[in-house]
């Protein structure tokens, strides 16, 4: 789908449509810690549910819904942008590059994330993971297992389908890109304080759209997820 040919949304339209999954989301997480938190499970626990019942429905119910009031049945063809085909190993290249960009970047901005963090977003508390030692093993396999199928997969393919594949390429401006990424960065209502190294950190994976391919960004968004299983995986392996 040629993303020249799409009809372009307003303004108000663009932030709309990228904030609001993120305000259902993060209402649905405020609500859920409590429950979740009686329940024996971390704070990341109420994401996930909160990913599962809210963003993946609202986002792809979205973009199938698009793709009825085009064609008349319920579809993502003509909806999505980005999918022309590229040789195999330009994914390997360029997933391996904004990968590592992405990481580095992400790294820098740290002490930005704990300066706002202490000093604006003080009274908000950070999302717990689960690896402080006051979780058993098994509460644990069960969170990290579900952060691998919900975190790792589905909501990265569903999120690039809905803001880098049907989103940005209706988005009007020079400036487009940028405040997309800025907008992304702003539906993470739970870590506000991640706003700037998200703006600029997960700028990169806005480059697939570049080669016309949703896809590597798809593959990066992944493994960046994917870091946090791996971290919860090995802490888990090595418990008593």
């Amino acid at each position: 789908m040629n993303q020249d040919q799409v009809e372009k949304h307003s303004t108000v339209q663009s932030v709309i449509l990228h904030l609001l999954p993120g305000i259902l989301v993060g209402t649905f997480y405020f609500l859920a810690l409590k429950p979740v938190a009686k329940m024996g499970y971390p704070s990341i626990f109420a994401q996930f549910l909160a990913f599962a019942f809210i963003l993946v429905p609202v986002e792809l119910g979205f973009l199938l819904a698009q793709g009825k009031k085009k064609t008349g049945r319920f579809t993502l063809r003509g909806i999505i942008s980005y999918q022309r085909p590229i040789p195999w190993w330009q994914y390997f290249l360029w997933v391996t590059i904004i990968f590592v960009i992405v990481g580095a970047l992400m790294t820098l901005f740290k002490p930005v994330d704990s300066f706002l963090h202490e000093n604006l977003f003080f009274w908000m508390p950070d999302v717990n993971t689960g690896l402080d030692g006051t979780y058993s093993k098994t509460i644990l396999m069960v969170t990290y297992s579900v952060l691998l199928i919900i975190g790792v997969f589905l909501v990265p393919m569903v999120e690039e389908l809905y803001f880098r594949g049907y989103l940005l390429p209706r988005m009007k401006g020079k400036y487009a890109m940028l405040f997309h990424s800025f907008l992304f960065a702003s539906i993470h209502v739970w870590s506000p304080w991640m706003i700037i190294a998200r703006t600029i950190g997960f700028f990169p994976i806005i480059f697939g759209t570049t080669r016309k391919n949703i896809y590597i960004g798809m593959i990066v968004h992944m493994l960046c997820n994917a870091t946090g299983f791996v971290t919860g995986i090995i802490y888990i392996s090595k418990m008593m």
